[in-house]
């Protein structure tokens, strides 16, 4: 009978065969400590419960008023489940590597499409039957100059830089990045980064996006999941971010990205009326971090405009049924704000170098089509307000629990989307 084994039990029969490969050894207390004190092994990840008090039905966008008084419904997730292997080799060099199960499993599933009028379809996400969100090789000259290649985070926007469970207050990831942009978002390519005082600077050569998988509700939250064994690279995108810790406590960054997404695609046309389409994707960001004085505050301001977006929507709404695109309309612009903040109400007490208890606040607007281009319809339903407020309480450094109750608010007359929330999650390292 063939047996299979959980990536942490690999990990953990390889560090026990080498510790017992070392203890037979006469060079025992060599090898195995030069290794170990290279190794770093770590991970993340996320287990929540949310009762959503809204219609869960696919239809409630094109019927609100039939809808509205639907029960509530509720459901048990686990968004994130990631871990991580790291290596010194020596003389600057090390590599990196991410191995991440989201929602439990491979990225293959059954769902309901609101987009399709309900209708129930097995979705391939990407290719393989695990998510390698990072895996990099990096050289290190000096502390102001390093090269990475590999697949990498696009750090684009607060989140992406920034999307372990510690690092945001709201149980699930900030809502309005997580659905204009992919999230996190990992590419195959080249950085280049460094810090020079107090200025951090990163400039990176990765793979254009594929237009066909743009959609009104998402904008551009699809595109960079490839559903083939490789990722096509037809077009290329560039991206440089600056941020600056000149104040104590405080980080500010910006990000800007820039690529075609036209004909990215594994069956591109290159009829002549399209020789002058790019779909080219331009994206301006800004994200601020404080923490000090037991205050945490976050926030972004993301604005992104998509050329070509009416040619793209005929485009991609004439697709095959059996293709990969939504084949929806696209918004010419999409916009996500969002701030938060919370205090640790223990700060004052004895419990206060061991745990912390923060009450938060946090609002965000967010509109996959903020604006369109001429004959392009407006889904007002895409864009929303969402009011959340909760509490963040970790018992160690590396383990939080969260509560929060979650106001999203529609324009009339779709029905507001409300919810409770509670989650437990890590982040950390088992080595260091």
């Amino acid at each position: 009978m063939k047996r299979y084994f959980s990536f942490p039990t690999l990990l953990l029969i390889l560090c026990s065969t080498l510790n017992m490969q070392a203890q037979s050894s006469d060079t025992s207390r060599v090898v195995p400590d030069a290794i170990f004190s290279r190794l770093l092994l770590g991970g993340y990840g996320e287990a929540c419960y949310t009762r959503n008090f809204f219609s869960g039905n696919p239809f409630r966008y094109m019927r609100p008023e039939s809808y509205k008084d639907d029960p509530s419904h509720g459901r048990f997730d686990l968004p994130h489940t990631v871990f991580f292997v790291g290596y010194e080799f020596g003389n600057g060099w090390r590599m990196n590597s991410e191995i991440e199960f989201e929602h439990g499993g491979a990225e293959s599933a059954i769902e309901v499409e609101a987009e399709e009028g309900g209708e129930y379809e097995q979705e391939i996400e990407r290719g393989g039957e695990v998510v390698l969100e990072q895996f990099w090789i990096e050289k290190t000259f000096n502390k102001a100059l390093n090269i990475r290649a590999g697949h990498i985070i696009v750090p684009v926007g607060l989140t992406n830089g920034n999307h372990l469970p510690t690092q945001f207050f709201t149980v699930y990831r900030p809502e309005g990045e997580n659905t204009i942009f992919p999230c996190t978002w990992h590419e195959t390519g080249i950085s280049l980064w460094g810090r020079i005082s107090d200025w951090r600077y990163e400039i990176m050569l990765l793979p254009g996006l594929d237009s066909d998988l743009f959609g009104r509700d998402r904008w551009i939250g699809k595109a960079s999941a490839s559903p083939y064994e490789f990722r096509i690279a037809n077009k290329y995108a560039g991206l440089l971010r600056v941020d600056n810790y000149s104040v104590s406590g405080l980080r500010m960054g910006i990000s800007a990205y820039y690529g075609e997404s036209f004909a990215n695609s594994i069956m591109p046309s290159y009829a002549d009326k399209y020789k002058n389409v790019n779909g080219a994707v331009s994206i301006g960001a800004f994200d601020f971090e404080y923490n000090a004085h037991h205050w945490i505050a976050r926030g972004y301001f993301d604005y992104g405009h998509l050329e070509d977006s009416q040619i793209l929507s005929i485009y991609n709404r004439n697709l095959p049924k059996q293709s990969i695109s939504p084949r929806t309309n696209i918004a010419s612009d999409a916009l996500a704000a969002g701030i938060e903040a919370g205090f640790d109400i223990l700060s004052k007490t004895a419990k206060h170098n061991t745990q912390k208890l923060y009450l938060f606040g946090r609002y965000e607007y967010y509109d996959s089509m903020f604006k369109t281009a001429k004959d392009i319809q407006k889904e007002e339903w895409c864009g929303r307000q969402r009011i959340v407020g909760g509490i963040n309480y970790f018992p160690l450094n590396d383990v939080v629990i969260k509560a929060e109750y979650s106001a999203g608010l529609l324009k009339s007359p779709y029905n507001n989307e409300n919810s409770v929330s509670i989650g437990i999650a890590y982040a950390g390292f088992f080595t260091k």
